[in-house]
């Protein structure tokens, strides 16, 4: 018996507010990298390592999706995953913490990079559930459909 699911649709509230949410954090973040004090070569490599943690997260959130039910990902393919999430967060934390900078300005840092992971899980999931749902209600009109005929 396959697993069943219950089709329910975030309100428009609540896109809304994912959708900001993850808007402030990249502004936050971007404006973080392009105000930093320091060497040009520092804030590249935050940028990088920002816009890596952004896309691991992406990555990491449909992998686990995709897999809910049961794998359908290689062993290879979730390791791959996982071993770039763990270097995206591990290295930008590393990154973070070595720079000459003040206190204050790696916290605001660490903060908006956080908020940024954050934002993301949410906003994957966000999307995934309203596609998820809309597949949903199309096979559901379309076995309506047929049972009329």
């Amino acid at each position: 018996m396959a697993t069943q699911y219950i089709m329910q649709r975030d309100s428009g509230g609540w896109r809304l507010q994912v959708w900001l949410a993850f808007g402030l954090a990249v502004t936050a973040c971007g404006a973080g990298v392009i105000q930093l004090p320091g060497q040009e070569l520092d804030r590249a490599f935050l940028a990088l390592g920002l816009f890596f943690s952004l896309f691991a997260c992406f990555t990491v959130a449909k992998m686990i999706r995709d897999n809910r039910d049961g794998a359908v990902d290689t062993a290879s393919w979730t390791m791959t995953v996982w071993t770039g999430f763990a270097a995206a967060i591990l290295l930008t934390a590393w990154g973070l913490w070595r720079m000459n900078i003040p206190v204050w300005e790696k916290n605001y840092m660490v903060v908006s990079w956080l908020f940024l992971i954050s934002s993301s899980f949410t906003l994957a999931k966000t999307v995934r559930d309203a596609h998820e749902a809309e597949i949903m209600a199309r096979s559901n009109f379309v076995s309506d459909e047929l049972k009329s005929e």
